[in-house]
């Protein structure tokens, strides 16, 4: 699996050694990681991912990936998603970035790549969850198509499907517009 590429991104899927060392905040000497990365939530995601690799194996393309800056290299924030598709063709996903570069359409940008790859591996529906009071995260959702579907217990949850087989129509009009193959 290699990295997924937008104009301003590179998603960079996470080895398990590059996930311990997130996950212990240790970089190696070639990593090259923005001040503030990475981000509690990094960790938190490193963990999972590395749960699933210990307990159902590693989930390949479906893991974490590491969202870097394509003008210096440097990593910012994570992006990925919580497994493998389930038996109807479900991914979770989740993402952050750090304080410092929040605001510049990253997390949109990085989240509608990783709908595309979705997408174009044959999943079916994607979902995701924020807090209530988390605006931004909420936004980045419905600027890539997602819907709101659920809330309660101090979230609220998003989802965007495609019929299985699609031919690439869109599933809905603000949704992504092609699919780019890694």
């Amino acid at each position: 699996m290699g990295d997924l590429e937008t104009a301003r991104l590179v998603l960079h899927p996470l080895t398990v050694a590059e996930t311990e060392r997130v996950v212990a905040g240790e970089p190696a000497a070639d990593d090259r990681w923005e001040v503030g990365y990475p981000t509690a939530g990094d960790v938190a995601g490193g963990g999972r991912f590395l749960r699933t690799c210990a307990t159902v194996g590693d989930p390949g393309a479906f893991g974490n990936y590491e969202i870097r800056r394509r003008e210096d290299g440097m990593a910012v924030g994570g992006i990925g998603f919580h497994g493998a598709p389930d038996e109807s063709g479900t991914v979770t996903i989740g993402y952050g970035l750090i304080e410092a570069v929040r605001g510049r359409g990253y997390a949109t940008e990085a989240l509608r790549e990783l709908l595309r790859f979705a997408r174009a591996a044959g999943v079916t529906r994607v979902i995701g969850d924020t807090a209530h009071d988390n605006v931004a995260s909420q936004r980045v959702m419905a600027a890539v198509g997602m819907r709101l579907v659920k809330e309660g217990a101090g979230l609220k949850h998003y989802a965007i499907e495609w019929s299985p087989g699609a031919d690439g129509a869109e599933p809905a009009a603000d949704a992504p517009a092609r699919v780019r193959r890694p």
